[in-house]
């Protein structure tokens, strides 16, 4: 008779060490940082007018009550207008980034993305019904909420249909991995076709409105909607870098997290409640943006290794840089006029995208 054997707890965690001991760049953190702040001072100096990092520095000690000599114009430029605008992209570019790198650990697949579980066009099949549709409840939530009720009716769209999915994925108590992943698909289909209908049945009017909202844009960023997403990303940015260590675990499958002691419940959960309220106030205020959320993660494992401390905060990082840098670009690339994001980001998120797949493709073969 053949003895089964099995791993003890600390056999498992040592192979859990083990396998996210690779070599990381260390100075890939610092580098990040550096590069986020120099593309900071970059989007806001870079337009018709041109503010340079000297009238910068002026300009934001002036806010805090320095005395200084500026330009009044730039100054109104500045703090009212493109100040904003980055501050948006940067708390979307890291909320959609950092999502997208705990949906990948989750469903242990490279190729995931918060869109994968419905949320984006949830949010998205939301927004079209409010512009299509205008019903009495939609009249009434506008007379209510003015101008943010359409992000207040995509926000709860994002949310109703994670929630869908997630109920579905429960399976006799247990979150089921592969369900939840098939429900995703499924969702995606059917707000699609709904969009669709939509689509059809809405004026010219409504079609540019639908256009050029589901492309994405921070055309219409200000103070006041940067402090509308602020609390749920920053709620995000802290509690996802919280299950980095689940995550490693999750790798070597789910029976051995859940010997290792990851209450696998709770975690998924956790994931799905705080990548819906970072890609769901995202989507709301700015549009559906695409590829940052799956190709970001996938850049920084290249130079951080698979262990989800350095990946989470890198792709943070790192989705922020690409998310602005790509949003100067659009406002200033056919200045006066202005190129949807979301554009911009496919064109750029494709051709690195297919190389990262034709890389692996080479090593798997090699």
């Amino acid at each position: 008779m053949t003895t089964a054997t099995i791993n003890p707890p600390s056999t498992a965690r040592s192979t859990a060490k083990s396998a996210f001991r690779t070599t990381v760049n260390p100075w890939l953190m610092p580098t990040l940082a550096v590069a986020l702040v120099a593309t900071i001072v970059l989007a806001v100096g870079v337009g018709a007018v041109r503010v340079s990092p000297y009238e910068i520095g002026l300009i934001i000690s002036k806010t805090f009550g320095y005395s200084a000599e500026v330009d009044s114009t730039k100054e109104a430029i500045l703090l009212a207008i493109r100040l904003p605008r980055v501050c948006l992209a940067v708390l979307i570019g890291a909320g959609l980034a950092i999502s997208g790198a705990a949906i990948q650990g989750l469903f242990r697949n490279p190729l995931a993305d918060p869109g994968l579980i419905g949320i984006s066009s949830g949010a998205s099949l939301a927004a079209v019904m409010m512009i299509v549709l205008e019903a009495k409840f939609f009249q009434t939530l506008t007379g209510m909420l003015g101008m943010y009720a359409l992000s207040v009716v995509a926000f709860f769209g994002a949310c109703a249909t994670a929630f869908l999915v997630y109920r579905i994925a429960r399976v006799a108590g247990r979150d089921v991995i592969t369900t939840m992943l098939l429900t995703g698909i499924a969702i995606n289909a059917l707000s699609g076709a709904l969009t669709g209908i939509m689509t059809y049945l809405a004026t010219d009017e409504q079609l540019r409105n639908i256009t050029f909202w589901s492309l994405g844009s921070l055309g219409g960023a200000s103070w006041t909607s940067v402090l509308a997403i602020l609390p749920f990303t920053i709620i995000a940015l802290v509690g996802i870098p919280r299950l980095a260590k689940s995550l490693n675990l999750l790798a070597l499958g789910e029976s051995q997290a859940s010997m290792l002691g990851v209450n696998l419940t709770v975690t998924k959960r956790q994931i799905i409640i705080f990548s819906t309220m970072a890609v769901g106030t995202s989507v709301a205020v700015a549009g559906v943006i695409g590829f940052v959320g799956l190709v970001i993660p996938h850049l920084i494992r290249m130079g951080a290794g698979s262990d989800h401390r350095r990946v989470l905060v890198g792709s943070a990082l790192g989705g922020s840089i690409v998310l602005t840098l790509a949003d100067t670009l659009a406002r200033t690339l056919v200045a006066p006029a202005e190129l949807p994001i979301g554009i911009l980001t496919a064109l750029i998120g494709t051709p690195v995208f297919l190389w990262i797949l034709f890389r692996e493709k080479r090593r798997t073969v090699a």
